[in-house]
């Protein structure tokens, strides 16, 4: 597959997604939820005009280009001009709300002064592999590239001018499809259609259809009824509809009333950005939550993302909580947390979202911390008993597991499980990890006071939870005082961030906020944030995740932990700090609202992974702290 990280552009409904370059190119196509299944290795459009070569619709010297979202919408709209022939093309992108197909709308017109003739060519080369082989398939005016389960047709309202279903890839860049075959064993076809004269000024519409068929419920030798069925659609009406839809989705999950504030257009804009991001990201059939759209399927840089991470719950679903979305956070702890549970009570590193065991590389206690934590920071919106009733035998089966971890700490035990770290990187006991547990167990205590009202007249049952009670609050106390002996180091004076390697790493905030086991105006804390400062924070003003980090190449601050450090200053009344570190995350968001994972200290945009769950989350906490202390 062709490496192509960035994903710029997002478009979809609740069951197909497509993501796209700043420059209009089709990167991916997925159906069925936002990690699974990517049907596109290569997309390309491009126009003929005379007897010119092709003219790359997404890549030409002679190309600028100009890309922007319909205000508060999941629908893009790139607009290309070709100075050499002066020639401007303006493409939308959209997913219909009801119908499971990506709607590219291509408008051309001639702004030259004299006439031109225009053919419009598409090429599309399909994933395929050993096990799932794709071929090619023209009928009926449509492009169908096929393979065992699903086929993805390619097609318009208008008749095909010429096609090519074996190795069209050096011929669609001459501008000249020259097949004779219907049918072929290849994963790469194109298709071209004869646009004719354009006078000066004179514009006309080609819309491609890319429908994705599963096989099981239409045989791809029957699915021309409904390639022409979707033809006929009205794509101005469906245009509409979308727009009315993701308008009101905004309107809706305004819960902040960011539309009546006094805020600046680039903080309304990542505002409304990860509202109508998190609807793309959910698997609304199992609650499960993509961490981001795929950038690496080969796995060239890193061991992919489009996962679902228990981890990142605690802070994705209290973001849910904060936009309305309080459904899918329900959703996320009482279907897919209690289905992917193992029955010692753990959580494996990371999910497909639809609850299916991902690939992993180790064992890491956080996760399974993290979503007992998360789910009782849920109930805190909610104030809903039941969720936590209906969930008690989960939370304890998570807390047994837990404990026994920390029981083999506290014993010296020779066999203990060495546990990945918050970054998936050092093995061994860490600071944050330890802290996640700890702020499991006082949430636990709290889900029992909260619960000890439903069974007032049980008094087995309230003895039981009586007793947990005096057991975890012995185990809170007992991992605090560990912690404050054990990674408190003299010589740097500050925390540290395990045992081994001793360093500076922002994961130590996490034993102050969210997991509120040392205080943040203890000296040592201060201390530890002066370290923090001196040693991570880059000169741009964001900073690193730990001293020396090597992961893509380790210079580029993260919106994350800039977020992170902006709550600690938040709370000890920092406020020029703060803001100075939520400033950073705003301007270097991407144009359209976008924030990714790192920030490229060079040019102050996002890169590697844009449009990341977890850091659209932290930016929605934290702008409600700057509400709720009146700051914005």
């Amino acid at each position: 597959m062709k490496t192509k990280y960035l994903n710029e552009g997002l478009v979809g409904n609740k069951i197909l997604k497509a993501s796209f370059t700043s420059k209009g190119e089709l990167l991916r196509l997925l159906y069925g939820c936002a990690d699974y299944k990517q049907f596109i290795d290569t997309f390309h459009t491009g126009i003929k005009v005379n007897d010119s070569a092709l003219i790359y619709l997404h890549e030409d010297i002679n190309n600028t280009y100009i890309q922007e979202y319909i205000e508060n919408t999941n629908i893009l709209k790139t607009e290309i001009y070709n100075s050499y022939f002066k020639v401007r093309i303006t493409q939308t992108d959209f997913v219909p709300i009801n119908e499971n197909v990506l709607i590219k709308k291509y408008v051309i017109k001639n702004e030259n002064e004299t006439d031109l003739n225009i053919n419009f060519l598409a090429y599309s080369k399909a994933l395929t592999n050993l096990n799932n082989d794709t071929a090619g398939y023209v009928k009926n005016d449509a492009l169908i590239q096929y393979n065992h389960d699903y086929s993805v047709c390619t097609f318009s309202n208008s008749d095909i001018y010429r096609r090519q279903v074996n190795g069209a890839i050096n011929d669609f860049y001459k501008g000249e499809i020259t097949g004779k075959d219907y049918i072929g064993m290849s994963c790469d076809s194109a298709i071209s259609y004869k646009l004719d004269k354009f006078a000066p000024n004179e514009e006309k519409t080609i819309t491609l259809f890319v429908y994705v068929n599963e096989n099981s419920k239409i045989d791809v030798l029957r699915v021309d009824d409904e390639i022409e069925r979707i033809k006929n659609l009205n794509v101005e009406v469906l245009k509409n509809e979308a727009k009315e839809y993701w308008n009101n989705y905004v309107k809706n999950h305004d819960i902040l009333n960011i539309s009546e504030k006094d805020l600046s257009s680039d903080v309304k804009k990542i505002y409304y950005r990860s509202i109508l991001l998190f609807a793309l990201l959910i698997n609304e059939k199992t609650g499960g939550i993509s961490a981001g759209i795929e950038i690496d399927e080969d796995k060239t840089k890193c061991g992919r993302y489009s996962y679902c991470w228990p981890r990142d719950a605690a802070f994705i679903t209290e973001a849910f909580d904060i936009v309305g979305m309080k459904e899918y956070a329900d959703k996320f702890y009482s279907e897919f947390c209690r289905n992917t549970q193992y029955d010692n009570g753990m959580w494996e590193q990371r999910f497909y979202t639809d609850g299916n065991l991902a690939p992993s590389w180790g064992y890491q206690i956080d996760e399974t911390a993290s979503v007992v934590f998360g789910a009782y920071a849920h109930y805190k919106t909610t104030r809903d008993k039941m969720f936590l009733n209906d969930n008690l035998d989960m939370f304890e089966k998570a807390i047994n597991f837990l404990e026994k971890y920390i029981n083999d700490i506290f014993e010296n035990k020779n066999q203990i499980q060495k546990s990945y770290d918050l970054w998936e990187e050092y093995e061994g006991i860490s600071l944050y990890s330890l802290s996640a547990i700890c702020a499991a167990f006082k949430s636990m205590v709290k889900i029992y006071l909260e619960l000890k009202t439903l069974y007032e007249n049980d008094l087995e049952k309230n003895e039981f939870m009586d007793s947990q009670i005096e057991k975890l609050q012995l185990n809170v106390q007992k991992i605090t005082e560990y912690c404050e002996n054990t990674f408190y180091d003299q010589n740097r004076n500050s925390y540290v961030r395990n045992l081994d390697d001793r360093k500076i790493d922002m994961s130590i905030i996490g034993a102050v906020f969210p997991f509120k086991m040392f205080s943040p105006n203890s000296i040592r804390v201060q201390n530890t944030i002066e370290q923090i400062n001196n040693t991570i924070r880059t000169y741009t003003g964001g900073y690193v995740r730990y001293e020396n980090d090597g992961y893509i190449g380790g210079k580029n601050p993260w919106p994350i932990v800039t977020l992170w450090i902006s709550w600690y200053y938040l709370k000890t009344n920092n406020i020029g700090k703060a803001l100075e570190c939520f400033d950073f995350v705003t301007q270097s968001s991407s144009k359209h609202g976008f924030l990714g994972e790192q920030v490229d200290n060079e040019t102050m945009e996002p890169c590697w992974v844009i449009g990341l769950t977890w850091s659209h989350a932290m930016y929605l906490i934290t702008l409600k702290k700057l509400i709720e202390k009146r700051i914005l």
